[in-house]
C-alpha cells in the first residue's frame, strides 16, 4: 500500500445492517479501508442488539431519535464535547462526514476546534425528501443548511454527475465525484432461482416487472401501477406480475392499490440477489436519489432497466443498449420504454447481457482505492483550528457562501 496508515474517523446515523444506500456504501467503504491496512472508527447512534456499553475502541454509539416517516432509521446526537475529549485522546487523521444531522454538525464543529481535517459525502437529498412531503419553506431551509454545512469541509463528494450538477446551481462548491461499486459476484443472474418465481405465480416464459428500494412517497412508485397496466394492455398475450422487494411507509396503501402484486419485503445478502435474478424487467422510477445503488446492483443481476436519466442510470445506462431511460419527470416515456424491452424477447435478452457486462466492472476495490486517495489529500492539506460561528444562525442565512478550511 502506498498511502501511510490513517486513523479515520467515520460519523453517520446509519451503518449495517440497516438497509439502505447510504449504510450499503459506508460498509463497502470502511471494510475496504480495514483491508488496506487504514483503522478505522465508527461515530453512529445505538442500534437495536448494540450493547449497554459506550461501544469499544473503535466503535462510539450515541443516543438516536427515530426519523419521523422513516421507521428504522434516526437522528444521532452526541455533544461536541464528549468528541472534543475522546478526540484529544484518540485523535484521527481525517473524519468522513456522512450525514449531516446532529450528529454530523457536532463532529464537525469538534474536528474545526481541534484542527482536523474533514471530508464530507452527500448522500441524501433530504432538501427534495422535504418538498415531496409538502414542506417547500423546510426544503429551502434545509438547502442553506446543507450549503453551510458542506463549505465547512475539505471537499463535498458526490456519486454522480447530475448530482453534482443540480448541486453547483445550489450555490455548493468543491465538489468531488466519487461514484459507487457492486459487488458483481453477490448480484449475478446465476441467482435466479425458478421456485422462486413459482412462489410469485410465474413461469419461465412470464415476465416479472420488480422493484427493490425503500416504499416511500418521494420514490415516485405510483409509476409502477401505471407502467404494470400499459404492459398488460398492450401485450395481453404475456403473463406479466409486478415484484415489490422492500419495505416503508407507503407499503400497505400500495398493497390496496397493487392488490396482484407479489409484496416480498426487505431482503438482503443471498437473498436480495436471488430475488434480483429472479426478476425480468426492473423499474427505477425514483426522481430524488443521489446515485441509486439499485441500479447498478440490478444491471449487475442482468435485469433489463427502466430509469430516468440521472444519477447512477445516466452514467451506467446507454439507452437501447443496456437498459432503457426516459427523461426525468416524463411518465409517458418511462412507460415507452418498459413496453420497449417488452416488444421483442430478443431484445430485452440482449440488454439484460450487455447491462450485466457493464456491470461486472464497476468494482468496489477501486472506489475505495479513490476514496483513500482523497482522504489522504484532505490529511496533506490540513485544516487549521477553527472556532466555529453559531451554526443555528449560518444555517438559515441565505446565500451563505463562507469558505472552507
Amino acid at each position: 500500500m502506498s498511502t501511510p496508515p490513517l486513523h479515520v474517523t467515520l460519523i453517520s446515523e446509519t451503518f449495517p445492517p440497516e438497509i439502505n444506500g447510504v449504510a450499503n456504501t459506508l460498509g463497502r467503504l470502511s471494510e475496504g479501508l480495514r483491508q488496506r491496512g487504514h483503522q478505522v472508527e465508527l461515530v453512529r447512534p445505538r442500534q437495536g442488539g448494540d450493547p449497554a456499553g459506550p461501544g469499544d475502541d473503535l466503535q462510539l454509539l450515541c443516543r438516536g431519535w427515530p426519523l419521523p416517516g422513516y421507521p428504522g432509521l434516526q437522528w444521532g446526537q452526541v455533544s461536541m464535547h464528549k468528541l472534543i475529549r475522546r478526540w484529544r485522546r484518540h485523535r484521527p487523521d481525517v473524519l468522513y462526514i456522512a450525514t449531516e444531522g446532529p450528529l454530523g454538525l457536532s463532529a464537525l464543529r469538534a474536528a474545526r476546534r481541534l484542527g482536523i481535517a474533514v471530508v464530507s459525502g452527500f448522500h441524501t437529498n433530504f432538501h427534495q425528501y422535504s418538498s415531496e412531503y409538502g414542506l417547500g419553506l423546510l426544503a429551502r431551509l434545509l438547502t442553506h443548511y446543507l450549503r453551510w454545512f458542506h463549505h465547512r469541509t475539505h471537499t463535498t463528494l458526490v456519486p454522480s454527475l447530475s448530482q453534482r450538477l443540480e448541486l453547483e446551481r445550489r450555490g455548493f462548491d468543491n465538489l468531488t465525484l466519487m461514484a459507487r461499486g457492486v459487488d458483481s459476484q453477490l448480484f449475478n443472474p446465476g441467482r435466479r432461482r425458478e421456485a422462486l418465481r413459482t412462489q410469485w405465480g410465474l413461469g419461465s416464459d412470464d415476465i416479472a416487472l420488480i422493484h427493490v428500494g425503500r416504499l416511500a412517497p418521494e420514490k415516485n412508485l405510483g409509476v409502477l401501477q401505471l407502467c404494470l397496466d400499459a404492459a398488460r394492455r398492450n401485450y395481453p398475450q404475456q403473463h406479466i406480475k409486478l415484484i415489490v422487494v422492500g419495505d416503508g411507509p407507503q407499503r400497505s396503501t400500495l398493497e390496496q392499490q397493487l392488490p396482484d402484486a407479489v409484496f416480498c419485503g426487505a431482503q438482503r445478502g443471498d437473498a436480495l440477489a436471488e430475488h434480483y435474478a429472479s426478476g425480468d424487467i426492473f423499474l427505477f422510477p425514483s426522481l430524488t436519489e443521489t446515485f441509486g445503488n439499485v441500479v447498478l446492483e440490478a444491471l449487475a443481476s442482468g435485469l433489463g432497466v427502466v430509469a430516468y436519466d440521472q444519477a447512477a442510470a445516466a452514467q451506467h445506462i446507454r439507452h437501447g443498449h443496456s437498459g432503457a431511460l426516459a427523461m426525468p419527470g416524463d411518465t409517458d416515456a418511462f412507460i415507452d420504454a418498459c413496453n420497449w424491452l417488452l416488444e421483442d424477447p430478443e431484445t430485452l435478452r440482449r440488454v439484460r447481457l450487455n447491462a450485466r457486462q457493464h456491470a461486472s466492472r464497476q468494482c468496489w476495490p477501486a472506489i475505495v482505492e479513490q476514496f483513500e486517495s482523497l482522504l489522504s489529500a484532505a490529511c496533506r492539506q490540513g485544516q487549521g483550528a477553527i472556532t466555529p460561528q453559531p451554526a443555528a444562525t449560518l444555517a438559515i442565512k441565505p446565500g451563505s457562501s463562507a469558505p472552507r478550511g
